[in-house]
C-alpha cells in the first residue's frame, strides 16, 4: 500500500471519529463489560437453527470488526473477541438515529453491541442489536492477506498485526502458557520450590556461551546478562534447599535458527538426593503427562510426522550411538585414532570447523562429530545417555565407565530439548574442570568458562547429592504447537532493528 493512500485513509477515519464524537460518542471509552464471549454464546446456543430466536435474552458482547457490510438500511459486522467471531446486526429500524452513525464504523473499530440472539436464514449466529457504542476508533486499516506475504519478518517484527488477523496464531501461544502452568503445578506438587536468581551477573556460568555485557553505571563495573540458571541455584542446594527450580530467561550472544534465539526460557530445577536416573523418570513422567492433558493424545503431529510421548522413550549411549551412525570401529574417547580418522574423513576445514576439523579442542570434535551423526537423526523422543566428561564440565563422573559423566539429553526431531545430570559436587574436580576452561578462555575460546570464586567457594561448603535439569521451554512450545520455528512460539523474537 503506497504511504499517500494510507495517509488518506487515516485522515478519513479521522473525520469517521469526529462525525462520532459530533453525535455525542464518547471517542475512547475508559471501561466496557461485555456479559458474555463469542465462544459462550455460540456454546449455549449450539443446537439453534435457521430462524431462531431468544428475544428475551439480553446480552452484550464486544470486540473488534473483521469485517462491515452496509446494505442500506442494515449493517452486519463480525467482531472478534479473544474467543472467537460473532456476527452482529445493525438495522435501521431499531436504532434509529443510532444507526446513521454506524456508517462510520471502520474495519478494525473496537465495538460494543448489546441485543438478543437470533439465527440467520444461513444458519449464522447473531445479535441484533437494540444498542451499540464505538469503543477505539482503529485509525489505520488492517493488513490485507497479511499470511499472504512472503517475508515472515513482517509477522515477527508487527506480532500486534499477525496475532489480529490470524486466530490460528494465538495457538501456539495459549500452549506455550498452558504447558509452562502445568510445569509449575507438577513440580508444586513434588515439592518443588520455585524461586528467582539474578539476571545480572558479574561472573557469566553454568555453560559454555557468549555472554551479553552492560555495563553498571552505579557500580561502575561490566555485568552479563546470564547465560544459565544453574551456579546460583546450586547455590541455594548448599544453603539448605532440597528442592527448587526457576523458569526463567537466559541470553547468549550467539547466532539465530530456527532453534536459537539469542533470548529464551529455560526451566532449570535441582532435587537433592537424586541422580540422573532418577531426574530421567521425571522427565519422562512429566511430558507425557504435560503432552496427555494439553492434547489429549500420546502423540502429537509434527511437520509431517507423528511423535509419540509414551514413556519408556528409547534410550542411546552417546559414544556407542556416535560410532554405530558413523562407523567408527574404534573407542570412541581413543583421541589420536579419532583425530586421525576424522582427519581422513573431514579434510580441509571440514563441516565448517576452521581451524580443521581433526585439529579442533577434543571436547569441540566430539560435539560437532555427534551435531552431523547422531542428534540429526534422532526422530522420536529420545534419551541420550552418559556424555564423554570432555563436554561436560559441571557433571559428575560416571561411577562405572571412565572418561564418561552421568548425563542424559532428551531429544525429538533431531533437537536436543534440554540437558540433565548428576551434579559434580566435589570441589577439586570442579575447580580443576574451571581451571581448564579458563586456560581455553585465556588462548581465545570466548564461550569457554570463567573461574567463578564464589561458586566454587560455596561449593566447599558442601553441596549434597543432587540430580540437575535444565529444559527449554521454546523448543517444547514448538513440538506442541506444530511450528517449524522458534519464533513462532516467542511473541517478540529478537530481530535486526529496522533502518
Amino acid at each position: 500500500m503506497a504511504e499517500k493512500s494510507l495517509q488518506e485513509q487515516r485522515e478519513q477515519r479521522l473525520r469517521n471519529l469526529a462525525s462520532l464524537e459530533e453525535r455525542g460518542f464518547e471517542a475512547y471509552p475508559y471501561a466496557f463489560a461485555p456479559t458474555t464471549t463469542a465462544a459462550a454464546l455460540r456454546a449455549a446456543h449450539e443446537g439453534g437453527g435457521p430462524g431462531d430466536a431468544w428475544p428475551d435474552e439480553d446480552v452484550t458482547v464486544a470486540g473488534r470488526a473483521m469485517t462491515v457490510r452496509n446494505m442500506g438500511k442494515v449493517t452486519f459486522a463480525t467482531l472478534r473477541d479473544a474467543s472467537g467471531d460473532l456476527q452482529v446486526y445493525l438495522q435501521r429500524d431499531r436504532l434509529g438515529d443510532a444507526y446513521g452513525a454506524a456508517k462510520k464504523i471502520d474495519i478494525g473499530d473496537w465495538l460494543e453491541v448489546r441485543g438478543h440472539p437470533f439465527v440467520t436464514k444461513t444458519g449464522e449466529l447473531t445479535v441484533d442489536a437494540a444498542a451499540w457504542r464505538p469503543l477505539v476508533k482503529s485509525l489505520r486499516p488492517l493488513p490485507d492477506k497479511f499470511h499472504g506475504l512472503a517475508d515472515k519478518e513482517a509477522r515477527y517484527r508487527q506480532r500486534h498485526l499477525d496475532l489480529m488477523v490470524d486466530p490460528g496464531v494465538r495457538r501456539a501461544f495459549e500452549l506455550r502458557s498452558r504447558a509452562i502452568a502445568f510445569i509449575r503445578r507438577y513440580l508444586d506438587d513434588l515439592g518443588f520450590l520455585e524461586v528467582e536468581t539474578p539476571v545480572l551477573q558479574a561472573v557469566p556460568g553454568g555453560a559454555e556461551a557468549r555472554p551479553f555485557v552492560t555495563h553498571h553505571n552505579a557500580l561502575d563495573h561490566d555485568f552479563h546478562l546470564r547465560i544459565s540458571l544453574e551456579l546460583y541455584l546450586k547455590r541455594l542446594i548448599v544453603g539448605g534447599f532440597d528442592a527448587v527450580y526457576e523458569i526463567g530467561r537466559n541470553f547468549r550472544n550467539e547466532g539465530i535458527s530456527y532453534k536459537h534465539n539469542p533470548e529464551y526460557t529455560m526451566l532449570e530445577l535441582y532435587w537433592v538426593g537424586r541422580d540422573y536416573l532418577d531426574i530421567l523418570a521425571l522427565v519422562e513422567r512429566m511430558y507425557a503427562r504435560l503432552v496427555q492433558e494439553l492434547t489429549g493424545s500420546m502423540t502429537i503431529p509434527y511437520q509431517g510426522r507423528v511423535l509419540d510421548f509414551t514413556p519408556p522413550w528409547p534410550r542411546v549411549d552417546y559414544t556407542g550411538e556416535l560410532a554405530r551412525r558413523a562407523g567408527i570401529d574404534f573407542a570412541v574417547l581413543d583421541e589420536p585414532r579419532l583425530r586421525a580418522w576424522v582427519a581422513e574423513r573431514y579434510p580441509g576445514a571440514g563441516a565448517g570447523a576452521t581451524p580443521p576439523l581433526a585439529e579442533q579442542p577434543f571436547h569441540l570434535l566430539l560435539a560437532k562429530l555427534y551435531d552431523i551423526h547422531v542428534e540429526p537423526h534422532l526422530e522420536q523422543p529420545t534419551f541420550v545417555m552418559d556424555h564423554p566428561l570432555a563436554i561436560s564440565p559441571l557433571a559428575k563422573r560416571h561411577r562405572s565407565r571412565p572418561g564418561l559423566v552421568e548425563r542424559f539429553e532428551p531429544v525429538a526431531v533431531g533437537m536436543e530439548l534440554g540437558n540433565a545430570f548428576s551434579e559434580l559436587n566435589d570441589p577439586v574436580d570442579q575447580r580443576g574442570r574451571f581451571e581448564e576452561q579458563a586456560a581455553r578462555r585465556a588462548a581465545g575460546d570466548e564461550e569457554a568458562h570463567p573461574i567463578d570464586e564464589e561458586f566454587l567457594e560455596a561449593l566447599e561448603y558442601g553441596m549434597p547429592p543432587t540430580g540437575g535439569l535444565g529444559l527449554g521451554i521454546d523448543r517444547l512450545a514448538m513440538l506442541l504447537a506444530d511450528v517449524p520455528s522458534i519464533r513462532d512460539v516467542i511473541l517478540f523474537p529478537l530481530l535486526r532493528p529496522q533502518g
